[in-house]
C-alpha cells in the first residue's frame, strides 16, 4: 500500500511512499529525450519530454512508480487491487499497457489539462511486461502546479476525477475516498471548544485535541483522511530545504514500520521508500526505510538530450552524524 501527495509553496512538490513488503530494486532514473520509448501497439516514442522518477529497470526499460517529467506534470501509480480492470484491445483506442501509462502520459504532456485529452483515447489492456510479470492493479494521480486529478481503469470503463486535496491512496476508489473526508469535517488543528454541553464544564487538557477522531491505523482508507488533513493544514517556508523538509513531515505522518502491519508468515509492510520531486526544478529527494538522510538527483545535472538512461541505485544505509567525535 502506497500514499502519494502534492504540495505547493513557492515552487510545487509531488511524491510518495511505496509501502510493500518487499522491493524490486529501485533505482532513481532519469530518462532523456532522445531515449527510445517502444509501445507494444503503437509506435515508439523516439523523442519526448525528459523523466526523472523512481523506476524498476529491466531490460534497460524504465518501468517507473513515480515520475516527474522536464515540464513539471508528475505521475504516480498506487496500488488498486480488486478494482483495477483491464480488458481487451479496442479499435480506434491507443491500446497502452498498464506499464507503458506512465512513460507515454510524462513523454508527451506538458501538462494536466494535455494529459486529459490524451486520456479520452487511451486504453489500459492486460499485458504482461515479461512472463510471470503480471499487470500491476493501480490507479494513478497526474498533478501539476494548477491541477490534480485521480484516473482509475474500472470494469464500468475509465474514470476521471478531480482531485482537490492532491493526495492519493489505495482502496476504496477516490470517489468514496473523497466522500468519507465528510466523516472528519469537524477536525481542526485550533484547541476544541466545548460543545457537549453547556452545563459542563469541559476544557482541552492537551495541546492538539482539536484532532481527536483522526485515524491513526494503517489502512489506506485511514491513511487517505489522516495524509489529508496534514497536507491540507501544512505550513512552511517558501524556501527549498523548508519545502523538502515539511513534505517529508507530511508524508511522515503516513509511513509504516516493520511489525506494525504483518504479510503472511514472516513479512511485514514497510515504506521502502518516500520521494518527493520538485517539479520545477527536477530534483529528486528520497528517504529510504534504512536511511533517513535525504538522497537527490538532478535531472538537469544529466544531457537531457541524450539516448541512455541514467540509473542511481538507492542508498539504503543509515547515514549517522556524530557531534562528539
Amino acid at each position: 500500500m502506497c500514499t502519494a501527495a502534492c504540495y505547493k509553496t513557492k515552487d510545487f512538490y509531488f511524491g510518495r511512499t511505496l509501502d510493500y513488503d518487499f522491493s524490486y530494486a529501485e533505482e532513481v532514473t532519469v530518462t532523456p529525450r532522445n531515449f527510445p520509448l517502444p509501445f507494444k501497439n503503437t509506435g515508439a516514442l523516439k523523442t519526448h519530454y525528459a523523466i526523472i522518477g523512481m523506476a524498476f529497470v529491466p531490460d534497460d526499460y524504465p518501468l517507473y512508480y513515480d515520475a516527474v517529467n522536464e515540464k513539471g506534470l508528475c505521475m504516480a501509480g498506487l496500488n488498486f487491487v480488486g478494482n483495477a480492470y483491464y480488458g481487451k484491445a479496442e479499435t480506434g483506442k491507443l491500446n497502452l499497457a498498464q506499464y507503458e501509462f506512465i512513460p507515454y502520459i510524462l513523454g508527451k504532456c506538458a501538462s494536466v489539462k494535455e494529459a486529459l485529452k490524451e486520456l479520452e483515447g487511451i486504453n489500459l489492456i492486460a499485458v504482461e511486461y515479461a512472463k510471470g510479470m503480471l499487470a500491476a492493479q493501480l490507479h494513478w494521480i497526474i498533478a501539476d502546479k494548477q491541477k490534480a486529478i485521480t484516473v482509475e481503469f474500472v470494469k464500468e470503463g475509465l474514470k476521471i476525477y478531480d482531485n482537490p486535496v492532491g493526495v492519493l491512496t489505495n482502496n476504496p476508489p477516490f470517489d468514496e475516498q473523497l466522500f468519507n473526508l465528510n466523516n472528519y469535517m469537524s477536525l481542526s488543528p485550533r484547541d476544541p471548544e466545548n460543545k457537549f454541553s453547556d452545563k459542563l464544564n469541559l476544557s482541552a487538557y492537551s495541546r492538539g485535541m482539536g484532532a481527536l477522531g483522526l485515524p491513526g491505523d494503517l489502512s489506506s482508507q485511514s491513511r487517505f483522511v489522516r495524509a489529508a488533513f496534514v497536507k491540507m493544514n501544512s505550513v512552511s517556508g517558501d524556501g527549498e530545504e523548508e519545502s523538502v523538509n515539511q513534505f517529508f513531515h507530511i508524508l511522515g505522518s503516513v509511513c509504516q514500520p516493520r511489525g506494525a502491519c504483518i504479510i503472511g508468515k514472516d513479512g511485514y509492510e514497510i515504506s521502502i521508500y518516500t520521494s518527493c520531486c520538485n517539479a520545477a526544478k527536477g530534483i529528486y529527494y528520497y528517504q529510504t526505510y534504512e536511511n533517513h538522510a535525504v538522497s537527490a538527483v538532478d535531472m538537469h545535472a544529466e544531457n537531457l538530450d541524450g539516448g541512455t538512461l541514467f540509473r542511481y541505485p538507492i542508498i539504503r544505509r543509515e547515514n549517522i552524524t556524530f557531534q562528539n567525535k
